[in-house]
């Protein structure tokens, strides 16, 4: 995804803001060494923005899960390969060693992961993240830290100076639990809802500001934590090229609610699809195949798995499919699609988080269940292949793209949450 992020980069680097609040400062942008998915294009897209507002950014990822000491293990070695294109001025990396298993990690740690508490595990490997190499040089102004989760980690490259902390939510975390715990095997007494949000609350407690990407979330948190200072900040989304092919795509990364929705695609709309075709990119293929060998098997060509220019892929769309049933928070991947101009396919729930009514958009078709998904499918396709699609630059989703989730559009709203600190 080199292309996308880096060109978004250069776009917000030169966008004119209103001010630059961050001038002369140095912002440290924490956040899991996650790629290939929307989260990092969140996390580029934060780059991006805090030097378009004229600070030094500096990337420190942490490992989600016991590594190696960077660079060395495999996870790391493809976090390097997939995140060259991050844009920070310097980058650090740390994570919890395999020798935190001698420590307390099992009991406080392993024991609760195994009943199915994830929001506990999260936070017991941030507690054992070791300084990175290197970062003692750094003097912070302002920590932006993304998911609950990092935040032991950020007070540990405090180093016991107050540095102002905005906590960027990405949904509230429990939900996603929830969700991953429907597909894996867990011992007795199961951990609940009610007790990973409240691991993720108390943590929360610790920012100066949070930043809640979506309506939903922003709406939930204010109520839960009434307390803190709120921000509602649509989040930067690298913008794609614009669409003026003739194919029908999908693009989706391996996560629950995006393999639950693959496999209604799959399972109930394509039954309807009478021939009309479609490819599916990202690594959601890997998730499929884990998930449901034979459901993977039966439709193995339509897969493409990941590739590096995304960006080519949204170029060459005549439409671009949403089939969209199971997720919280607002989905990157559609904002990716809005950002193409293309004609979209989509169900209501694709649309999640925004405050926006997806009927009014011109060129967005939404369908209601599966049958009428396959007959919008196959429309869309007749008029993919009948010619160049109509100026998607002035698409009704460029446009709201433009307005809402554009970098520029996410560096004026991030400086106004920030003369709040």
């Amino acid at each position: 995804m080199g292309h996308i992020s880096s060109s978004a980069a250069r776009r917000a680097e030169a966008a004119d803001p209103p001010a630059r609040p961050f001038a002369g400062k140095t912002v440290a942008v924490v956040h899991a060494a996650w790629h290939s998915c929307g989260s990092y294009q969140v996390n580029v897209s934060q780059i991006a923005a805090y030097k378009a507002l004229g600070a030094r950014v500096v990337s420190v990822a942490m490992m989600d899960d016991l590594a190696r000491r960077p660079p060395r293990g495999g996870r790391w070695t493809a976090y390097f390969e997939a995140s060259r294109d991050i844009g920070a001025d310097r980058r650090f990396y740390s994570g919890a060693p395999f020798s935190a298993l001698a420590s307390r990690l099992l009991v406080d740690g392993w024991w609760r992961l195994i009943h199915g508490d994830q929001a506990s595990w999260l936070i017991e490997l941030a507690k054992r993240a070791p300084l990175p190499e290197g970062f003692e040089s750094e003097s912070i102004d302002l920590i932006h830290a993304n998911h609950y989760f990092t935040l032991p980690f950020a007070e540990r490259l405090m180093r016991g100076r107050k540095v102002p902390v905005v906590l960027e939510t990405q949904d509230i975390q429990a939900r996603q639990y929830v969700l991953r715990n429907k597909g894996g095997f867990f011992i007795t007494p199961h951990a609940t809802y009610d007790d990973m949000l409240e691991v993720e609350l108390s943590w929360m407690r610790r920012a100066d500001l949070c930043a809640h990407l979506n309506e939903e979330e922003h709406r939930d948190f204010q109520k839960l934590l009434p307390e803190l200072r709120h921000a509602l900040i649509y989040p930067a989304v690298a913008s794609t090229p614009l669409a003026h092919g003739r194919d029908i795509i999908i693009v989706a990364s391996d996560n629950y609610g995006n393999y639950m929705s693959l496999r209604w695609f799959l399972q109930e709309v394509m039954p309807f699809a009478g021939g009309a075709r479609v490819a599916i990119y990202g690594n959601i293929d890997g998730g499929v195949k884990r998930r449901d060998a034979a459901l993977y098997e039966s439709h193995r060509a339509l897969f493409k798995g990941r590739v590096d220019d995304i960006g080519a892929v949204y170029a060459s769309a005549g439409c671009v499919l949403l089939p969209t049933i199971e997720g919280h928070g607002l989905s990157i991947k559609a904002v990716e699609a809005l950002s193409c101009g293309a004609p979209l396919v989509a169900t209501p729930l694709a649309f999640r988080g925004m405050q926006v009514n997806p009927a009014k958009l011109g060129n967005v078709a939404l369908a209601e269940n599966a049958r009428q998904f396959a007959a919008l499918w196959r429309d869309a396709q007749a008029r993919a292949v009948s010619g160049e699609p109509a100026g998607p630059e002035r698409s009704d989703t460029r446009r709201l793209y433009e307005e809402a989730f554009s970098p520029e559009a996410y560096a004026r709203a991030l400086a106004m949450a920030a003369a709040t600190l």
